[in-house]
């Protein structure tokens, strides 16, 4: 157990600089020292661990704890009980904490593919994020969906190799990996002294310094000179980020080519310019257990990653017969009207909660909000920031901060908007992947149905990855989700928390067709029954999505010329999109196509939207 107390270091004589924040205000007012970040990795890579020493040395907690709670605590992110036996993150978590008078507002996300909807919504409304990666593991499938996800949103991020105590460490394989199989642009910004159990300090490549943390918990960072052995490796490893660095930013590139020497303070705005330009990942080592490498990383997050007001965001207007986009003004004054976004809902001990980014304007407690969807007005009558189990009420919020709304009754994705805006806006929702598991479910005693439908109705609320329905055969209650451990869980929650147990059936998977290989197709609709007849011809290519695009559905319009009437490509893609909702081999549904309409003909009386569709529709056929 790592019991540690504030008290400790009291009686301790610490030598040099405690790195310890000690400074608990925000500076509300300035957009430049605010971060939101999220923590997302593949499974086990030591995500919550990291977020528990960045609570330490940020001053938020004052003991650390291990994420499996043996000592009978457990990480404080990990606020569940069932997160603290299995050792695991099921829901994401979010605090705020300072570091270097900087808030850093923090979501720390699950690792299992099964939650996989909680990184989808924290990245959605996040400015930056830490990927991290095993040291030992290296870049594992989690990671490359993470890395999707993070891409979808066009999230800067920052890596951290982390578990450099761990036999089999290799941190340089990571990054080879980084480079082949996630086409990073990256290269170390630190580097450790030596790997595994024997790693004592990290040598930062900006500030040629070699930094070791002292007391037995790190609490204390010291900068030396570089030890004549590491010299060489060191000057391999700066040049080799110079010239990476060169690639990604204009000014770094240009005094690269000239062989001008380069500053700290040079190369530091450069990266920052890099990294959220998203053409490089800086990575970072240490590791999170052995108190290694958090405080660098924490320098990193304020130094590189973006604040709300480096990225510009938008909302759609969609009053118009064309959606246009608005560029949000992030500026944190109630001069501009109020626009946020409901990422997340969660039945607390303090009530309904609705967790919300607000882009712009000012929102303060008992003001009148409209859901952008539905039209509704609400008053909100409570505003809060968590950090995980505990609340601070807040009078007011602004662009840039992510705060929890009370007793605000919406879906996630909707966007709450100011009541007097002339012209209506909203965000873009996030992605919300489809379930790809089925059971059946029923409680195993008839006292306990309310609590399990209770339950049920809750939780298919807050996730909308979790689904009930009805098998229209049997009549039994189905659940789907995003795999079994997320049906597990949720079962096992309604046990614990309605005291509804329940019995769950067989798995049954969700398969999907797709296209092996390209297809060219050239057909004909033809049919004729007196009076007018049908005519529609379509010729193009069938071909598949590259993985990243497993799920999607694309249709291309590549004609030329008058030979397919543009009133009629709108009945094409619906025939194509309409067939791929039941494929020919097995009936299931058609994912990973691109339809290429490249050419047609058509007929003067004959051809209609309906003669197209159905020439789309055969034209699917042709491919399967």
């Amino acid at each position: 157990m790592i019991h540690i107390m504030r008290a400790l270091r009291v009686l301790q004589n610490a030598p040099l600089v405690n790195f310890r924040n000690l400074s608990t205000k925000n500076n509300v007012s300035d957009l430049s020292m605010i971060r939101n970040i999220g923590i997302s990795a593949h499974i086990d890579s030591g995500k919550t661990t990291l977020s528990e020493r960045i609570l330490f040395y940020t001053n938020r907690i004052n003991e650390m704890h291990e994420v499996k709670g043996k000592d009978g605590v457990g990480a404080v992110m990990d606020s569940m009980e069932l997160e603290r036996q299995r050792g695991i993150t099921i829901q994401s978590a979010s605090t705020f904490t300072t570091w270097k008078n900087c808030t850093i507002n923090l979501i720390d996300t699950p690792g299992h593919v099964d939650f996989t909807v909680e990184v989808e919504r924290a990245l959605r409304v996040l400015d930056g994020a830490v990927l991290v990666l095993c040291a030992v593991g290296g870049v594992q499938c989690q990671t490359h969906t993470v890395t999707r996800q993070m891409e979808r949103y066009n999230i800067p991020r920052i890596a951290f190799i982390n578990k450099l105590d761990r036999q089999g460490a290799d941190h340089i394989r990571v990054l080879n990996q980084m480079r082949s199989k996630l086409n990073f642009n990256s290269a170390f910004i630190n580097i450790p002294m030596s790997q595994e159990s024997k790693s004592t300090g990290i040598i930062d490549l900006i500030d040629e310094t070699v930094v070791y943390f002292d007391e037995p918990f790190g609490l204390n960072v010291r900068h030396d000179a570089i030890p004549s052995s590491m010299l060489a490796e060191t000057k391999e490893r700066r040049a080799e980020f110079i010239e990476c660095l060169a690639n990604a930013d204009d000014e770094i590139g240009e005094a690269f080519l000239s062989e001008k020497p380069l500053t700290s303070t040079e190369l530091k705005a450069g990266l920052h310019r890099a990294t959220i330009s998203r053409r490089f990942v800086p990575v970072l080592v240490g590791s999170a257990l052995r108190n290694r490498g958090v405080q660098l990383l924490l320098d990193a997050i304020v130094d590189y990653l973006p604040n709300p007001g480096e990225i510009t965001y938008y909302a759609l207007n969609e009053s118009s017969d064309k959606t246009v986009k608005v560029p949000l003004k992030s500026e944190r004054t109630n001069e501009n009207p109020f626009l946020g976004l409901a990422f997340k809902l969660e039945a607390s001990k303090f009530g309904q909660l609705t967790y919300m980014r607000i882009y712009q304007g000012c929102l303060r407690r008992g003001d009148l909000v409209k859901n952008a969807r539905t039209g509704r007005r609400i008053r909100v009558p409570r505003l809060g920031r968590l950090n995980v189990t505990e609340l601070e009420d807040l009078e007011a919020v602004y662009a840039g901060d992510i705060a929890a709304f009370f007793g605000v009754d919406c879906a996630s994705g909707d966007t709450m908007i100011d009541v007097n805006m002339k012209e209506p806006l909203a965000m873009e929702s996030m992605f919300i992947p489809e379930p790809v598991v089925s059971m059946s479910i029923k409680p195993t005693n008839k006292a306990s149905i309310e609590s399990f439908s209770k339950g049920l109705a809750r939780f298919t609320r807050e996730d909308p990855t979790f689904i009930l329905s009805q098998d229209s055969d049997t009549g039994e209650s189905l659940v789907s989700g995003m795999g079994e451990l997320h049906l597990e869980i949720y079962a096992q929650r309604l046990a614990r928390e309605y005291n509804a147990p329940c019995v769950l059936g067989k798995p049954r998977v969700a398969f999907r067709e797709t296209l092996s290989e390209p297809f060219n197709f050239d057909y004909l609709h033809k049919r004729q029954s007196g009076g007018a007849g049908q005519y529609g011809r379509v010729i193009g290519i069938l071909e598949p999505l590259p993985p990243a695009s497993y799920t999607k559905l694309i249709f291309s319009d590549e004609t030329v010329g008058t030979h397919v009437p543009k009133n009629f490509v709108p009945a094409i893609e619906t025939g194509f999109r309409h067939c791929c909702e039941c494929g020919q081999l097995a009936g299931q549904k058609i994912t990973g196509v691109r339809f290429r309409l490249q050419d047609g003909d058509n007929h003067c009386v004959d051809s209609s939207d309906w003669a197209f569709q159905l020439a789309a529709e055969g034209a699917m056929k042709q491919g399967n």
